[in-house]
């Protein structure tokens, strides 16, 4: 008897000794690989000298047209893209306030009934036999048979106890995914008032290259009568009159294709907007003056206001979390299942005192033989960190270098703008002298026609000029961080 308890002693401890061994090898924690390091910023941008380390760009103290920003405000209400990533951040408060929830018991109501008829040679069919017999219970006590019935009303539970963090580290996951999706929602509002801002201006830039053609237009109109006229009285021939009156009608044309460019940016605007095609109000030309610069600081403080940086560091926050997460799937989870209700065997004494019943159980439970899944996730979770680093790098990058483009393209357009202005000056005088010179014979009509040509060419590049300052100011703005708050 001695041996037959040692022997089955032994196969118990054998036993337990593979059960904790296989809980210990199938709880083996993965080691995250260390994260790609991310390129330090310079200290200024190229040869410019930050004013300050702050970043507190108002697009109305900027662009104080008020039927631009009458125009964007309204457009903000009715964009489509702009509502869809709002219903994106409403579905990320309900993935954190899921996560948050993860850390309180569930508990579910339960009303369940059964009916059994078990069989004469079963452990239950036996023992409810023999428990009917006992001189112990009373006859509410006996047990129903053929069938065997169960009734329960009362509440379960289950509760996951957070050892590893792993809860925690979800909901941190989820509030970094928030705070991500919201940053989306402001770098959407940024394109979108840097898109609307453009158009605006690229409006303004064809009603004003309109009325540069227009105005070519009669004078050019004039010059051909004069010429007609000189044809009559035999000083011009037909050459000449053919060659001011072609030149006449390409200016028309020019003037049928900046009507339908600005057709096609308007419709596009609207659409962009919300609304169907229809007249933008504003002004009929681009300011007399070129736009002011914006001032700008240090490039660690005004590109962690760009929408798209912020983004992408909460990303990296997101997928670090998620990697924790991943590792503390290793280990063990502590489950507790506590419950209370009215459980009787007979319905009439189902809500009887003597039928209230409560308990709760406690495991844990530690995943043995799902080592290729959880590797699987893990390996997943730490790619897609290393790959948000990746773009966290880019986006800087990608920021840095807009910022410089744009900062150099402001100040080279303005310059660009003033020697083109001075160019028209000379071109315009050169017309006045050069129709002079033909009345009194000393210049031909094509250097009239080519004079009124260069002119005309020249005051549509001014004004493509000063419409590029204003586009190159508003993508410095978008470049810096831009929104519309």
């Amino acid at each position: 008897m001695k041996n037959i308890f040692s022997r089955i002693s032994g196969k118990v401890i054998t036993g337990s000794a593979f059960l904790v061994f296989s809980v210990v090898s199938g709880c083996k924690v993965m080691t995250p690989s260390a994260l790609p390091a991310v390129k330090p910023m310079p200290q200024q941008f190229a040869d410019k000298t930050g004013a300050a380390d702050s970043a507190n760009l108002v697009f109305r103290n900027i662009f104080s047209d008020p039927h631009l920003n009458t125009f964007i405000a309204t457009s903000l209400k009715d964009n489509t893209d702009l509502n869809i990533a709002l219903q994106r951040i409403a579905a990320a408060h309900a993935r954190l306030s899921e996560r948050k929830g993860a850390f309180l018991p569930s508990v579910n109501g339960v009303i369940s009934a059964a009916a059994d008829r078990y069989g004469d040679y079963t452990m239950n069919g036996v023992g409810n036999f023999d428990t009917n017999l006992s001189p112990n219970i009373n006859k509410d006590q006996k047990i129903p048979v053929s069938p065997t019935t169960d009734m329960f009303v009362g509440l379960t539970s289950n509760w996951e106890i957070d050892l590893w963090g792993k809860l925690r580290h979800l909901k941190k996951a989820a509030q970094a995914e928030l705070l991500a999706t919201e940053k989306g929602k402001q770098l959407l509002i940024t394109s979108l008032v840097a898109t609307l801002a453009e158009g605006y201006y690229t409006l303004l830039g064809l009603d004003t290259e309109l009325k540069i053609v227009r105005k070519n237009i009669g004078l050019q109109q004039r010059a051909l009568e004069i010429v007609e006229a000189q044809k009559t009285g035999g000083r011009a021939n037909e050459l000449a009159v053919q060659q001011f009156r072609a030149q006449l009608l390409n200016t028309r044309g020019i003037e049928f294709r900046i009507l339908q460019d600005r057709i096609r940016i308007e419709n596009e605007l609207n659409a962009i907007a919300g609304s169907y095609p229809k007249h933008i109000d504003r002004d009929t030309a681009l300011p007399a003056s070129p736009a002011t610069a914006i001032e700008t600081g240090l490039p660690a403080s005004l590109l962690s206001a760009r929408p798209d940086v912020k983004q992408a560091e909460f990303e990296l926050e997101m997928m670090k979390e998620n990697v924790q997460a991943a590792r503390a799937a290793f280990l063990p989870s502590l489950v507790l299942s506590p419950y209370v209700a009215f459980n009787a065997f007979t319905p009439s004494l189902l809500f009887n005192g003597g039928s209230l019943a409560y308990g709760i159980a406690g495991g844990l439970t530690a995943p043995l033989f799902q080592q290729r899944r959880l590797k699987a996730q893990f390996t997943i979770a730490n790619a897609a960190s290393k790959e948000a680093v990746y773009n966290y790098q880019q986006k800087l990058l990608d920021a840095y270098s807009e910022v410089v483009t744009n900062m150099n393209a402001v100040e080279n357009n303005k310059k660009s703008h003033e020697l083109k202005l001075q160019e028209v000056r000379e071109l315009n005088a050169a017309v006045t002298s050069a129709r002079e010179l033909y009345l009194t014979g000393y210049a031909t009509y094509l250097e009239v026609i080519t004079a009124q040509k260069n002119v005309l060419e020249a005051e549509l590049a001014l004004n493509e000029q000063k419409m590029n300052i204003y586009l190159s100011l508003v993508r410095l703005y978008r470049s810096l961080g831009g929104g519309w708050q």
